[in-house]
């Protein structure tokens, strides 16, 4: 499934026009959309008629606004009670002022709740907030006063505004947010937060977006609309799939509203976005000929593990035989190797030497090493292999011999942290599979900016080192040098230690079968993903483990089939 920037939305809807669909026509046709949700929900969700409903509309000044003019003309005419709140001033869309004019205003309760640049500039001057005036009791005294100052005028008349929204917004059965749409960023001010969130017991849909969420990087300023319903329109943008502007999003509806398909094509040099989901899973796995054998589907070499860290080599391995490799060959030291080879007999071993601490030497193992990577058709390293001058040189050692697909994990991305133009010197193809800490060592800046925009993170390393990058967390971003997806499963029951691991193995086992870079990243996320979901179905987020992620892979498998053969 197509998903797109801001930028791309704005393009669409300009191209959209050039095709012969006017701006116009898409708010009359998202405005309709709306209304036919809200009235599916109002009948069949409340009890009683029409005209005991409350709908009440907080709009900007935008084309949000405008949405929720063209609904609300049309429910009211079905008989609801209809209010609109008018928060951000004077309408800054032609198309908004034009559906603003079409309001049978003697049958809609209309509020103007925004101040003027007069009340504004005393306001100010006064130092007073929305806080200040909420909260000050002591105003309704004042009313029977027959004369009051000029700042007591305006505190009274600033105290019955906010008065007048809060009263409605709290006595709403639904409520719909189109305040600020797709172009927002920044901070919300305490006056439009507190409206937003003061519908405590109504029902809550966001047009497009929910205010205060940025559609760019998935942030979200304080007291963001915590909608329970979000009606998007034309298509899904990208902020809306990364926390934590998902959380807020409840329940997400795509309209289509009349945008020709011709203006969803992106340019040449542009970057295109997608959600994963089954349907761009069609036709994986292939079928299986008849006459199949393990020569076929890959041999994977995996160097992983330490004696402090059998676990990983384990769990990465399970995962590669499981997901249809081969062979799986596991290089580590001796002892790793005796733990993974009981729980994955099916594997291939090659012993290495090791130094005292359990972590693989790099000289004395060369010549293993190399034949090792020269027969393989795709290599994991990294999990569980520590970070040592030995370790670190196995990394470059690979990056700079091998031929085929290359997986980076875990400690193999710390090994090279400190060195990360080695990338450059690679011969093919490779996947590095960072968390958020992981990514901010490579990028060499904070956690923080990382999460404040995983997209940029992910595209922008790909770019510059021409690897595929699969940037791990809620709503997984794989990018490589011109596309980026989104994964669309997954659950907080994987969140725990070794997760990680069997996504790695997963990856390097497709690499092994022939897929490319980009489809083993995102076919892998995918499933992974889905196994993640079978499991927290049998066990609950709180007991499941990575192990049943691997066990859930064969349903994955069998459900991901079913699904496409419909």
């Amino acid at each position: 499934m197509q998903i797109v920037s801001t930028e791309q939305m704005k393009q669409i809807e300009l191209s959209s026009e050039e095709l012969g669909v006017s701006r116009e026509k898409l708010m009359e046709n998202a405005g309709a959309a709306l209304a036919e949700v809200i009235d599916e929900y109002c009948r069949e969700k409340i009890e009683g008629k029409p005209e005991e409903k409350s709908i009440v509309f907080l709009a900007g000044s935008g084309n949000n606004g405008g949405d929720c003019y063209v609904a609300a003309n049309k429910l009211v005419y079905r008989g609801y009670k209809i209010t609109v709140i008018n928060l951000c001033g004077k309408l800054q869309s032609d198309i908004a002022s034009a559906a603003f004019e079409k309001l049978p205003k003697e049958h809609i309760k209309i509020i103007k709740a925004y101040r003027s640049e007069n009340v504004k500039a005393a306001i100010e001057a006064a130092e007073l907030d929305y806080m200040t005036l909420a909260q000050d009791n002591d105003l309704n005294n004042i009313v029977d006063k027959k004369e009051l100052t000029p700042i007591q005028k305006i505190k009274l008349e600033e105290k019955q505004r906010i008065d007048r929204v809060m009263n409605a917004v709290i006595h709403a059965d639904v409520i719909a947010d189109g305040i600020f749409g797709t172009g927002f960023h920044g901070q919300l001010d305490d006056e439009i937060s507190a409206f937003l969130n003061a519908g405590k017991s109504a029902y809550k849909f966001a047009v497009d977006v929910p205010s205060g969420g940025n559609c760019e990087t998935g942030e979200v300023s304080d007291g963001t609309f915590n909608a329970d319903e979000t009606i998007t329109f034309g298509a899904l943008k990208n902020g809306m799939t990364q926390y934590p502007l998902k959380g807020h999003c409840g329940k997400i509806q795509i309209i289509n509203i009349g945008i020709p398909e011709e203006a969803y094509k992106t340019a040449d040099d542009e970057r295109a976005y997608s959600l994963i989901d089954s349907a761009s899973l069609l036709g994986f796995p292939s079928e299986r000929p008849a006459n199949a054998h393990k020569g076929i589907y890959g041999c994977m070499l995996s160097i992983t593990g330490s004696s402090g860290m059998r676990g990983a080599a384990a769990l990465s391995t399970l995962a590669a035989l499981k997901s249809g490799a081969g062979i799986v060959r596991v290089a580590s030291c001796e002892n790793c190797i005796g733990t993974v080879s009981v729980l994955a007999p099916e594997a291939v071993f090659l012993p290495l030497e090791c130094d005292d601490y359990g972590y693989m030497l790099f000289e004395s193992n060369r010549k293993e090493l190399l034949e090792a990577i020269n027969n393989a058709d795709s290599i994991l390293i990294g999990c569980g292999i520590g970070v040592t001058n030995d370790t670190k040189e196995i990394v470059k050692f690979v990056i700079e011999n091998a031929n085929c697909p290359i997986i980076i994990d875990a400690d193999g991305i710390n090994c090279i942290a400190s060195d990360i133009d080695i990338l450059l010197k690679k011969k093919t193809e490779i996947i590095l599979t960072p968390h958020p800490g992981e990514m901010a060592r490579l990028l060499k800046c904070s956690v923080e900016q990382v999460n404040a925009d995983r997209f940029a993170a992910s595209a922008e390393f790909a770019e510059k080192y021409g690897v595929t990058v699969i940037l791990k967390g809620a709503g997984t971003i794989i990018s490589d040098a011109k596309y980026t997806a989104v994964n669309s499963t997954g659950n907080p029951g994987m969140s725990r230690g070794g997760s990680g691991d069997v996504l790695a193995g997963i990856t390097a086992s497709f690499a092994a079968q022939g897929y490319d870079a980009f489809d083993s990243a995102c076919f892998a996320s995918y499933i992974h993903g889905l196994a993640g979901d079978i499991a927290a179905e049998n066990y609950g987020f709180e007991a499941m483990l990575p192990r049943d992620i691997i066990d859930s892979l064969s349903d994955s498998f069998i459900l991901l089939k079913n699904k496409n053969k419909k």
